[in-house]
């Protein structure tokens, strides 16, 4: 046990007769190593790029609540009314009144010859 410890302490392995089939898999180990570490970089940026598309959308999302509301605002009858009245136009006191336009009916071809 002692020497078989000591052997690869040494690193026996890699300069033996049969070490090429040693070399291969270490090479092997090492390429997944770099594949793991690259594939985990890529996961942790697309996390990082997540998060700050989901703080944009919550603050887009804010800021269109924001103008939404000063929109509801600027439509109400009250505020229209007392940026007219610095133009000195003020609401009727008669409510509108609907005016109707009858189209003509188009005579068919029939009637027209018949007339």
């Amino acid at each position: 046990m002692k020497s078989s410890v000591y052997s690869l302490l040494k690193a026996k392995y890699l300069v033996d007769e049969g070490s090429m089939r040693n070399w291969r898999f270490i090479i092997f180990l090492i390429i997944i190593a770099i594949i793991m570490i690259g594939n985990s970089h890529n996961y942790e940026e697309k996390l990082f790029r997540i998060s700050e598309l989901e703080n944009e959308v919550k603050e887009l999302r804010s800021e269109f609540v924001d103008r939404r509301s000063e929109l509801m605002e600027l439509k109400m009858e009250s505020t229209i009314s007392r940026k007219m009245e610095v133009k000195e136009i003020f609401p009727s006191s008669v409510p509108p009144k609907k005016i109707k336009v009858l189209k003509e009916e188009e005579k068919s071809l029939v009637d027209r010859i018949w007339q």
